[in-house]
């Protein structure tokens, strides 16, 4: 690195850490409309701050993002339908290439966890994975909303939301619980209410994970000292792993135990056998 580069690179940390400082002394003496114990009680809870839509009803933030997550997704999977895939070519483009990844890893994922039976598998893990990776990720974007209390908050991922998780745990064993009965009849409902702790597990390990996040998050930003810069890189960090990570492990469960429901029952082994031999002559 020649001395000019050095001297570029030296500016700017200075500058860096000149409006870090800057920003913390800035708003050093800015009030918090809650106490740290009221926001992260609302971040569990979610009683105190809510959206009023249409003045109809008033609905958690959480339930607005998955309105908003819900109708991108849609919107996007249309015009990929309608301008994308008519135009796809045998020699793949980066989009191409890049939306054959993402279903590759799904469909992937049901033809080994599942291998009997994984048509409808590989849809459902496509759609239940993109959405819980998508809604983990809108919580970077920041998209404000005006409480009923007259304050502005950052809407939080769908699924930080015990409903929301409650939801997608209960679907997917739903979902498990139907391959069963049509592949095994009463035999494959049997095997799945076997797995009873199913749904809770997937429930409180999506509910978990994103709430640590989120409320390692309101923490970092309720101390000023801290809020400038740290909170970047501890939501950035955070918020993919969770992403990654919950997208995984609940597409994972899902193919893993809907592969076992739907695994043909073995034929019963004939309980009669001709033991007896021809008699020797005499």
């Amino acid at each position: 690195m020649d001395k000019k580069k050095k001297r570029s690179f030296i500016i700017l940390l200075a500058v860096l850490l000149a409006a870090s400082f800057a920003g913390i002394i800035i708003t050093m003496h800015t009030d918090k409309h809650e106490s740290v114990k009221a926001a992260m009680r609302d971040a569990v809870l979610h009683d105190i701050n809510k959206i009023d839509i249409f003045g109809v009803i008033q609905v958690d933030p959480s339930l607005f993002s998955g309105f908003i997550v819900t109708a991108a997704l849609l919107l996007i999977a249309i015009f990929i339908r309608i301008f994308a895939i008519p135009r796809f070519k045998y020699v793949p483009g980066r989009f191409q290439m890049l939306i054959e990844m993402w279903v590759g890893v799904f469909d992937d994922l049901a033809k080994t966890n599942s291998p009997h039976k994984n048509g409808a598998l590989g849809a459902y893990l496509f759609a239940v994975g993109s959405y819980i990776f998508t809604g983990t990720m809108f919580e970077l974007f920041g998209v404000q909303a005006i409480t009923t209390g007259g304050h502005s908050v950052s809407l939080p991922a769908p699924l930080a939301n015990i409903n929301g998780a409650i939801a997608a745990g209960c679907f997917s064993y739903l979902f498990i619980m139907i391959g069963g009965l049509t592949t095994n009849k009463v035999a494959g409902i049997g095997r799945t209410l076997k797995e009873f702790s199913l749904p809770l597990s997937m429930t409180f390990r999506l509910f978990g994970a994103l709430l640590s996040g989120m409320l390692t998050t309101e923490l970092v930003y309720y101390y000023l000292t801290l809020s400038f810069v740290l909170p970047v890189v501890v939501g950035v960090l955070f918020t993919v792993l969770h992403a990654l990570i919950q997208a995984y492990v609940l597409t994972m469960l899902t193919s893993f135990y809907y592969g076992e429901v739907t695994e043909p029952a073995h034929p019963k082994e004939k309980k009669k056998k001709k033991t007896e031999s021809k008699p020797e002559a005499a």
